[in-house]
């Protein structure tokens, strides 16, 4: 029996191909520390646990419009406009189950299959930009983010991209897998540049809009000017460690209801004891959620110290999420090491240390060199294991005319 292309050929988010592998090697008896997978290690706050266990006892467990039940589109609405200083309604807000459908749906609103069209997204960046992509039909167009520019989008490279054909153009802000964050004055550029391409739609992923360590977020729907093609997608998984809970959310009023058409055709709906937990997330005490920033923030002031005194690796202070992309090219010539994916396998297999490399998160950008990333979100006490061990890795494999 044929399996079709489209699905043979499908990518993946390599982050849970990783964390297969290390739970594979845990269960064998190893011990692994691990850094490849992005979610908070805390637990949901208790508030929030409390709304979805009555909302359980209740008998809220059937299913909701598609789009989401009011409460929570009304509280998302809130949510947009106190964060972004928006004048949203709740009938323009569409619930899914977490922010990623939201990926596959903008690509299928505004691109046509095999027809030429063109959608751009960040590289190095989230995985499944690029698969579902490729998956719909449209062509692939990958925007390179440099180390030099601190991983914004550099709009002189962003205007060579650009043409006739793009309809779709992918950003994320704070920036996965690096961490960076695209300047006011790099948005300026951006929103300029669309000016000339109307028929452009944009897609902010703003999942780590409440993880900005540098400086107060800066969402590009400040622009009046492209807020008629803006789709806004976040989500209460980072914030809130509500991985699990599955709820994401966009606003997009053109598009609402070919979402909700979508949803329905795919998911039906988001669970209704989830949406219910995620009101409370957005308008309950957020006490815990201030902690978990707090803690990032100290753990991301940790790892970039401690790593940067490590020999042969460099590594950049990122804006926001809980990422860093240090910069491992000068340890791979140490080590003799083709490649970041050699020294991710290499590492994980002597010192039992899980990290991903720069190949899982997209085609290499020209002359950038070699990277791998840490995810953060782990005790200071992990990360400093787990770079101790990073360190002696080197300190044992290195040639000796280094």
């Amino acid at each position: 029996m044929k399996i079709s292309d489209r699905s043979l050929n499908l990518g993946t988010e390599n982050a849970f191909v990783v964390l297969a592998e290390v739970n594979k090697l845990i269960q064998s008896g190893k011990e692994i520390i691990s850094f490849c997978i992005g979610q908070p290690d805390f637990h949901t706050p208790v508030n929030i646990q409390n709304v979805a266990i009555d909302a359980i006892k209740n008998g809220k467990h059937g299913y909701t419009p598609s789009a989401g039940i009011h409460e929570l589109r009304f509280a998302i609405s809130n949510y947009f406009n106190r964060t972004r200083d928006l004048k949203t309604k709740p009938e323009e807000i569409v619930v899914a189950a977490g922010a990623k459908p939201f990926i596959m749906y903008s690509i299928l609103a505004t691109t046509d299959y095999d027809s030429g069209n063109e959608v751009i997204y960040p590289n190095p960046g989230f995985p499944i930009y690029e698969s579902q992509i490729k998956a719909m039909g449209a062509k692939a167009v990958p925007l390179h983010l440099n180390e030099n520019r601190e991983f914004s989008v550099d709009p002189n490279l962003l205007e060579k991209l650009i043409n006739k054909n793009t309809r779709l153009l992918i950003l994320n802000s704070p920036h996965n897998p690096t961490g960076g964050i695209i300047s006011d004055k790099d948005f300026d550029s951006i929103v300029q540049i669309l000016k000339d391409y109307p028929d452009v739609w944009i897609f902010a992923d703003e999942i780590y809009s409440n993880l900005c360590f540098k400086e107060k977020y800066f969402s590009i729907s400040k622009y009046s000017s492209i807020l008629d093609r803006l789709i806004l997608c976040d989500g209460v998984s980072k914030t809130w460690a509500m991985t699990g809970w599955r709820i994401g959310f966009a606003w997009c009023p053109k598009l609402a209801e070919i979402f909700t058409k979508w949803i329905t055709n795919t998911e039906s709906c988001a669970s209704h004891i989830s949406q219910l937990a995620a009101v409370e997330a957005l308008d309950g005490d957020q006490n815990e959620a201030k902690k978990m920033f707090n803690e990032f923030k100290k753990r991301k002031n940790f790892i970039v110290e401690k790593i940067n005194q490590i020999p042969g690796i460099t590594c950049k202070d990122p804006g926001g999420a809980f990422y860093i992309w240090p910069n491992i090219t000068k340890a791979c010539e140490m080590l003799g090491f083709n490649s970041a994916e050699e020294f991710r396998k290499k590492l994980l297999e002597q010192e039992g240390v899980a990290v991903l490399s720069d190949i899982h998160f997209g085609v290499k950008v020209p002359n950038s060199g070699e990277h791998i990333r840490f995810s953060y979100a782990a005790s200071i006490e992990e990360i400093e294991k787990g770079l101790n061990k990073l360190d002696n890795f080197i300190k044992t494999n290195q040639k000796n005319n280094f």
